[in-house]
C-alpha cells in the first residue's frame, strides 16, 4: 500500500480535500481517499495538488516532427497550405523519434489516456503495450466523390494494422470541408461500427462560411485548387454532419461522438447536436485555436447548455507544446471565472468518458487505476494554476 498526500487532493467526483491523501495498492489501484490527520511512517506528502491522470481528448501525435515550423494566425486556409507543404518534410525515422519524444513526455507529465488521430500506422508500434492508453482514430479525407471508396479501402488496411498491433482503433471522418458528402457518410458509418467518431467541428468561421454560404478564405482556397466543394447548406457546418449521420443511422445516436474545437458553435448548433447525439463530448483545444485563429470556444456557453466538455492539445503543427497543464492555464487566462475543479473534471474524467474509459480512469474512486499527477506552484488563494505550475506523474 502506498499513501500519497498533498495540500489538496482532487478526487474529481467529489470536492477537493484539503491536506488529503489517496491510498493506492501495489498495482496502482485506488483503495481509499481521506483527510490526512497526521503523517504516518511511509506517507508521501507533496506541496501542490494531486489529481488523477489526464486524458488528452484530441492529439495528432504523428505531426510531432512539425514542432516550430508553422506560422501563427494564418486562419484555416493558411494552415491547410502549410500542412500540405510541410507534412512530409522529415524522413520516417525523424518523424517516429519526434513522436516517441512527445509521447513519453506526455506520459511523464501525467497523461494516462489519449484520443489520438492517425493517418497512417507510424505510431502503432509505439502505442502497443505502452502504459498510456490510446484510442486511435484513423482519419480520412478526400474532396472528390469518386475517390470515396478507395479512401475507405485504404483506411481499412490501416485499421487492420492497428488490430495486429493490439490497439483500439476505428475509422473516423475529418471535417466537412475536407470531405465529399459521400466520404463523410461512409467514414461516419465506419466510425459508428467501432462505436466512436472524432470529428473536427466548426473550428473556424471560415468553415461555417464555406459550408453554409460558399464564401470566405477557405472556400476560395478550395476553388483556387479546383477541388470539389459540397453544396452550400445555408446553415452552420454542424448541420451538414448531422444530415449525413441521419442518412446512415436513425437519431438519436448512442455511440461516442467527439466534436473537436467548436470555436464558432452557437446555441442552435449545440442544441441540434445534443438532440441527435446522446453520447457527445465537446472537446476544446485552446492553445491550438489561439495559434491558428486567435480565438477559443465559448466555454461558458457550453457550460450553460450542460454539455460534456473535454480538453485536448491538438498537434505541434498548431501548438508550441503538448501539455495539459498549459491548456488549463490558457483556460484560466481567458475564462478566470471557471473553477479549477471544473477544468480538472474536463481534463481527467470527461475525456476518459469520451473514449469509454471512465470506469477505469479519470477520478480517484476505489477500484480505478487512473494514475496520480502532482501539479505544483498553485495559487491556493484563488485556487488557480500559476505561470510556474508544472505537472509530473507520481503513479
Amino acid at each position: 500500500m502506498r499513501r500519497i498526500a498533498a495540500n489538496y487532493i482532487f478526487p474529481i467526483t467529489s470536492d477537493p480535500i484539503h491536506n488529503g491523501y489517496v491510498d493506492f495498492t501495489d498495482d496502482g489501484t485506488v483503495a481509499a481517499t481521506g483527510i490526512l490527520e497526521s503523517e504516518t511512517a511511509g506517507t508521501e506528502f507533496y506541496n501542490g495538488i494531486l489529481v488523477p491522470g489526464f486524458t488528452n481528448a484530441h492529439c495528432h501525435i504523428e505531426l510531432s516532427h512539425l514542432e516550430g515550423k508553422f506560422r501563427e494566425a494564418t486562419g484555416m486556409s493558411g494552415f491547410i497550405d502549410q500542412i500540405n507543404a510541410l507534412r512530409e518534410s522529415a524522413p520516417k525515422e525523424q518523424r517516429q523519434a519526434a513522436m516517441r519524444k512527445q509521447f513519453d513526455k506526455m506520459y511523464r507529465e501525467g497523461v494516462s489516456a489519449m484520443a489520438d488521430i492517425s493517418n497512417c500506422d507510424e505510431s502503432f508500434a509505439m502505442k502497443s503495450g505502452a502504459p498510456m492508453y490510446t484510442r486511435t482514430f484513423i482519419e480520412v479525407f478526400g474532396s472528390e466523390p469518386q475517390d470515396a471508396g478507395a479512401v475507405i479501402d485504404n483506411a481499412r488496411k490501416v485499421l487492420e494494422k492497428a488490430g495486429e498491433a493490439g490497439i483500439d482503433a476505428g475509422i473516423t471522418p475529418h471535417s466537412p470541408y475536407t470531405m465529399s458528402a459521400e466520404l463523410l457518410r461512409m467514414a461516419s458509418a465506419e466510425g459508428l461500427k467501432a462505436g466512436y467518431i472524432s470529428y473536427h467541428n466548426q473550428e473556424s468561421q471560415e468553415e461555417d462560411d464555406m459550408i453554409g454560404m460558399h464564401c470566405g478564405p477557405l472556400y476560395e482556397n478550395y476553388a483556387r485548387r479546383h477541388l470539389s466543394i459540397v453544396p452550400a447548406t445555408g446553415k452552420p457546418a454542424i448541420f451538414h454532419f448531422l444530415d449525413r449521420l441521419q442518412e446512415i443511422h436513425p437519431f438519436p445516436i448512442d455511440e461516442h461522438i467527439l466534436l473537436i474545437h467548436n470555436t464558432v458553435s452557437r446555441e442552435d448548433s449545440i442544441r441540434a447536436a445534443e438532440s441527435a447525439l446522446k453520447n457527445c463530448t465537446w472537446v476544446t483545444c485552446p492553445l491550438s485555436n489561439i495559434f491558428i485563429h486567435r480565438t477559443m470556444a465559448d466555454l461558458p456557453l457550453l457550460m450553460k447548455m450542460g454539455v460534456r466538455i473535454a480538453v485536448g492539445t491538438d498537434s505541434l503543427s498548431s501548438n508550441h507544446v503538448l501539455s495539459m497543464v498549459e491548456e488549463i492555464k490558457c483556460i484560466h487566462s481567458r475564462y478566470p471565472q471557471i473553477p479549477l475543479q471544473t477544468i480538472l473534471q474536463w481534463s481527467c474524467l470527461n475525456g476518459a468518458a469520451a473514449i469509454g474509459k471512465d470506469r477505469e480512469l479519470g477520478s480517484f474512486e476505489p477500484g480505478k487505476k487512473p494514475g496520480a499527477v502532482l501539479i505544483d506552484s498553485i495559487d491556493f488563494t484563488g485556487m488557480h494554476l500559476t505561470p510556474e505550475s508544472k505537472s509530473r506523474r507520481i503513479i
